[in-house]
């Protein structure tokens, strides 16, 4: 069993990415103690719509922000999914990638979200998609990792089951105008793959959006664990990712795929 914690942070037009990276960090420190693994919302610096702002702070992974989430993780001895980051490369091609990093402080896994959102004038504006799926072992067992409107395509999740997920880990920026959609397609990714689902969404208002909440926790089962409202906050849970193997077990769905 693994403690979780989901830290929904508020992105605000309002406020500077400076002001907004203390007071996150702060928090994470806080939680760290308390938890095996926690987990922030995608592009929480710039905001997930702010597409001017995600692009004049892209950077590289070997970044100054990730080196402080990186040291807490270690001073800590904890886990972090770092959220997700406008990655730069020395060329300039830009992505959103998700940062994991283990309690040593190493950065073990990272992902580039291969479904960009917003149609032809969205993300992929600022933004490349990347190509892999990446699954790796974490307090959560066999974990899959997945960014946001990844979240629509069960086809990508049907693919991480077979690379062996018992648990999808998720940062997210999804706004409340389609957080219905969002409850309802996270218990389906849950139910339809016999795993567990664990995803931080953003809160706050920022380039004419305001993102929903509801930072989720979902059993193999399809029950929600735990679940956040629509402010900022921490919610925790428990993880058994054994849970997906015995429901696997017991009801052995995904053997008759054809």
């Amino acid at each position: 069993m693994s403690r979780v914690a989901l830290l929904q942070v508020a992105s605000n037009a309002d406020e500077s990415v400076a002001h907004r990276v203390e007071r996150v960090l702060g928090s994470l420190a806080e939680v760290l103690p308390d938890c095996d693994i926690a987990v922030l919302p995608e592009l929480w610096m710039a905001g997930a719509f702010d597409l001017a702002l995600m692009r004049e702070i892209a950077a590289p992974l070997a970044s100054p922000v990730l080196d402080r989430v990186r040291t807490l993780a270690a001073d800590a001895s904890t886990w972090v999914h770092a959220g997700s980051y406008s990655e730069r490369l020395p060329d300039g091609t830009t992505y959103n990638t998700a940062v994991l990093i283990d309690p040593s402080g190493a950065i073990v896994a990272t992902y580039r979200k291969r479904h960009l959102f917003g149609f032809a004038e969205g993300e992929r504006t600022v933004m490349s998609a990347g190509d892999d799926f990446v699954v790796v072992n974490t307090p959560l067992g066999r974990t899959g990792l997945a960014t946001c409107y990844d979240l629509r395509f069960p086809e990508m999740f049907r693919e991480l089951t077979a690379l062996g997920a018992q648990t999808f880990l998720m940062s997210s920026g999804w706004p409340t105008s389609r957080i219905e959609h969002w409850r309802v397609l996270a218990r389906a990714r849950a139910i339809e793959d016999l795993a567990w689902l664990v995803a931080a969404n953003g809160v706050g208002s920022h380039a004419g959006i305001t993102l929903g909440g509801h930072s989720v926790v979902i059993d193999p089962q399809g029950g929600i664990v735990a679940e956040a409202g629509t402010e900022e906050g921490v919610i925790f849970a428990d993880v058994d990712p054994a849970a997906s193997d015995s429901w696997r077990e017991e009801f052995p769905a995904l053997t008759d795929r054809r």
